[in-house]
C-alpha cells in the first residue's frame, strides 16, 4: 500500500481539510512517505516543494487539492474517493532552476526554483546587469526594474506578468524576461534552451544594490549570479486525469 504524508497550509480553510481528511485516511511523516498530499493554493505547492528538497534526498510525487485562490497547481478539493484519484491520477515532470548567488560580501548560496528567479533593484536606483549566456556576454548593459529566469510550469507566474512568454510544458525552455526595461528599450527577452548556462553580473553594485530571489528565498546585495537547469532534483506532480496541466498552460495564451 502506497504510504501517503498530508501537509497543510495554516489557512482555515486548509486546516479543516486537513482534518477532515485525517480523521478519513491512514498517513505517515513525511521522511517515510512515498506520496504527498498537499492542501493549499499554488504558493503552498511551491512551499511543499522546496520541503522535500530540505528533507528528503528522494522528492516523491505531489498531489495538491486547491483550498487557496487560483490553484493553478493544484487539484480540485474533494474529501471522498482520494486513493480512486492517486490511483488514477496521471504524472507531469517538472524540472527546476538552480541559482548559485554571490554576494558583493563573499558569500554564496545555492538555491533551488521551481517556477522563477528574479534579480530585483533595492533602491530607487534602476539596477544595471550583465547578461551572459553560456559565457558569452550578450547584454553589456541592462538598466532595468529586474530581470527573471522561468521554467515551464513558472512561465505563467510572474514571468507572465511581466510580459514574459508562456513556455509549454515538455518544451524544454527558460524563459528570459527583462523587468521594465530603460535600456535597451525594445529587448524584450528571449527564449532559451534549458541546457543555457546564463550568467547575470551586476554593474555598480554599491551604488545600485540588487537582490536575488529563487522563488520565495531571497538573496540581498549579490554581485553575481549563475543560472542552470537541475536535473538532479526532477519534481514529479500527481493531476486528475481530467486537470491537463499542459492544456491550461496553453490556453493561458488566449486569456484575456
Amino acid at each position: 500500500m502506497t504510504r501517503r504524508a498530508l501537509l497543510a497550509s495554516p489557512t482555515p480553510d486548509a486546516q479543516a481539510a486537513e482534518r477532515e481528511l485525517r480523521g478519513a485516511y491512514d498517513w505517515v511523516p513525511v521522511e517515510e512517505a512515498d506520496l504527498i498530499v498537499a492542501l493549499g493554493g499554488d504558493g503552498y505547492m511551491l512551499q511543499t516543494l522546496h520541503t522535500l528538497f530540505e528533507r528528503r534526498s528522494d522528492p516523491v510525487p505531489v498531489f495538491g487539492m486547491n483550498l487557496g485562490t487560483i490553484g493553478f497547481l493544484m487539484n480540485e478539493w474533494r474529501s471522498e474517493g482520494l486513493d480512486e484519484r492517486l490511483q488514477h491520477s496521471k504524472t507531469f515532470k517538472v524540472t527546476p532552476l538552480e541559482m548559485t548567488a554571490r554576494t558583493v560580501g563573499g558569500e554564496e548560496f545555492v538555491l533551488p526554483a521551481i517556477n522563477e528567479i528574479s534579480l530585483l533593484r533595492e533602491t530607487r536606483q534602476a539596477a544595471k546587469l550583465e547578461v551572459t549566456v553560456n559565457d558569452r556576454i550578450v547584454l553589456p548593459e541592462l538598466i532595468c526594474d529586474g530581470i527573471l529566469a522561468a521554467t515551464p510550469a513558472g512561465s505563467t507566474a510572474y514571468n507572465l506578468s511581466a510580459n514574459g512568454p508562456i513556455l509549454p510544458l515538455g518544451s524544454a525552455m527558460i524563459a528570459l524576461t527583462p523587468i521594465s526595461a530603460f535600456r535597451p528599450r525594445r529587448w524584450r527577452g528571449a527564449i532559451l534552451p534549458e541546457k543555457t548556462r546564463i550568467g547575470l553580473r551586476v554593474l555598480e553594485s554599491a551604488k545600485r544594490p540588487v537582490s536575488a530571489v529563487a522563488d520565495q528565498r531571497e538573496v540581498r546585495d549579490v554581485a553575481q549570479v549563475e543560472i542552470a537547469i537541475d536535473r538532479s532534483r526532477e519534481l514529479t506532480l500527481l493531476f486528475d486525469p481530467e486537470h491537463a496541466l499542459d492544456d491550461r498552460i496553453t490556453m493561458e495564451q488566449f486569456a484575456s
